[in-house]
């Protein structure tokens, strides 16, 4: 197995966390924050705003399986990378759309990514994700991780993740594992 890691702040941990943790490749997914000014913060702390922490999902994936360039794809098309600060209804710097990269070759993958989806118009506004060096990731407390799996029942669940789910199915089937189909 070829593990590497890469972190990601693309809105809502536990909407993110249920779409990558269905990725064939992908060993292990944790909730968490990265990027703020303080030391082991809370959810309660992140969620002000004012830690300067982005709610993230931190990847472990087998690059023999799943390429990067195919994460970034992913991560690129199940949030909004044009919204400061800001996925749907969720608002503040803690949901910011960022790649928190681990090496040179993240990085400019990364930005490469940016440019191709930028020069094919993708989006009608600018991409405003943010390519920075990984830092000091912070694991969220415990009911935060495997949520969707914990509490399919949740309205939070039923109405927000299952259809969030349910479209990425549709656009990347061969790349889910098989006993999520």
């Amino acid at each position: 197995m070829n593990i590497q890691k890469i972190t990601f702040g693309n809105g809502c941990f536990w909407c993110t966390e249920a779409v990558f943790q269905s990725l064939k490749g992908v060993t292990s997914v944790t909730s968490g924050f990265m990027g703020g000014k303080i030391t082991n913060p809370t959810y309660e702390q992140v969620c002000t705003g004012i830690t300067g922490h982005a709610e993230v999902i931190h990847l472990e994936y087998d690059a023999d399986v799943i390429s990067f360039d195919e994460l970034l794809l992913v991560f690129f098309k199940t949030h909004n990378p044009t919204t400061l600060n800001r996925q749907g209804n969720d608002v503040g710097t803690q949901y910011r759309s960022a790649i928190f990269y681990y090496n040179d070759e993240q990085k400019r993958a990364s930005e490469a990514m940016i440019k191709k989806l930028t020069d094919e118009k993708i989006y009608h506004d600018p991409i405003v994700t943010q390519v920075t060096p990984a830092c000091e990731f912070y694991a969220a407390e415990a009911y935060h991780q495997n949520y969707f799996i914990d509490n399919p029942n949740k309205s939070y669940c039923a109405f927000v993740i299952q259809p969030k789910l349910n479209k990425f199915a549709k656009e990347f089937k061969d790349k889910i594992k098989p006993e999520l189909l």
